[in-house]
């Protein structure tokens, strides 16, 4: 494997520039995606068409010549691949119907990686085609997150911000809801694995909804979710690093770097960066520009960028937003921060 910048920085080098990519690269920001999203016939086709969704993982590459790729998907294929019915919405989302029966869905665990294989197919699509200097991200979603789609269900209470259904239901019923964990735990590690054997150099665990969780139960649908998942990943024979992004974690992001056997840890938005420099004593770190602020540009972006770099520039640091990329940001925005950082 070539010893790209961002796989430097895993390492815990301090390279000469710190490599980027930004969450959500591939996005209806790009005219060529926008053009390219509308030939499929929905979102969930649209991932699991390797043709297309190599050419949508690719386009940002070729615009931008950012340090990495990352596979186009999405976080509910694996609902999908464990018999909930998961689509999109226009203007509203996803949407999942009933939660199936918890024997169902550990029978279907094993073979979570069979049944998302397009993804893989993607992946081998896009190692062929990409610069070797650049590194190849897969991903999957945490299981809390994944979990609080899936609890959700046919209540369709999700885009309130809260979580609310998902969190209550944890303390109506917790045994239910950390089965559900540990069945998300193993489905994902089988997917996982299938990603690295198809190509992906790293691998990233999202966790977007770690926010406004008391610590208690960040402790336990959180991290300890995420401990399992890495060790289960690992004992699958899975040697690429592991990026886990505990978004909203706040405070306890210092714990979760101690705690967590991944290689990096992404900052979110609001993390403040004197939290991020302790983060990255222990270990390498990721982000964390404002989305909202990549969309206004101007001299408030460089002023943040320059700030991010005195901040986190003199350690291993991987140069990304705090969350993903708004469908409503200007390109030359996006080239603003590359010629800022020195990537173009």
């Amino acid at each position: 494997m070539t010893d790209t910048r961002l796989i430097k920085a895993l390492r815990g080098e301090v390279t000469d520039r710190p490599p980027v990519w930004f969450m959500r690269q591939a996005g209806r920001y790009l005219p060529e995606y926008r053009a390219l999203r509308a030939q499929a016939p929905d979102f969930i086709a649209f991932c699991l068409n390797p043709e297309m969704a190599a050419e949508a993982t690719l386009q940002p590459m070729r615009r931008f010549g950012f340090d990495a790729a990352i596979v186009f998907a999405d976080i509910l294929l694996i609902p999908q691949a464990l018999g909930q019915k998961v689509w999109f919405e226009a203007g509203e989302g996803p949407r999942l119907g009933a939660l199936p029966d918890l024997g169902s869905m550990q029978a279907l665990t094993a073979g979570a990686g069979d049944a998302l294989s397009p993804v893989g197919e993607t992946l081998s699509r896009v190692r062929a085609a990409l610069d070797p200097e650049r590194t190849l991200i897969g991903f999957a979603g945490a299981p809390w997150t994944v979990a609080t789609y899936m609890l959700d269900g046919e209540t369709r209470s999700i885009g309130k911000g809260e979580r609310a259904q998902a969190r209550t239901f944890y303390y109506r019923e917790p045994e239910k809801v950390l089965a559900l964990l540990d069945i998300l735990v193993e489905a994902t590690a089988h997917y996982l694995k299938m990603q690295a054997d198809a190509g992906a150099q790293v691998l990233k665990i999202f966790e977007s909804w770690a926010e406004g969780l008391p610590d208690d139960l960040f402790e336990l649908l959180v991290l300890k979710p995420h401990q399992k998942l890495v060790a289960r990943v690992r004992a699958l024979g899975v040697t690429v690093p592991l990026i886990g992004f505990p978004r909203g974690s706040a405070a306890l992001a210092e714990h979760y770097a101690h705690e967590c056997d991944v290689q990096a840890v992404a900052l979110d938005t609001a993390c403040p960066l004197g939290v991020g420099k302790r983060v990255q004593a222990i270990k390498p770190i990721q982000g964390a520009l404002d989305p909202l602020l990549l969309r206004v540009g101007g001299e408030a972006l460089d002023r943040r960028v320059d700030q991010l770099l005195e901040a986190w520039g003199h350690g291993p640091w991987i140069f990304n937003l705090g969350h993903g990329i708004l469908p409503d940001v200007a390109i030359a925005h996006v080239e603003q921060v590359l010629k800022r950082i020195g990537a173009q």
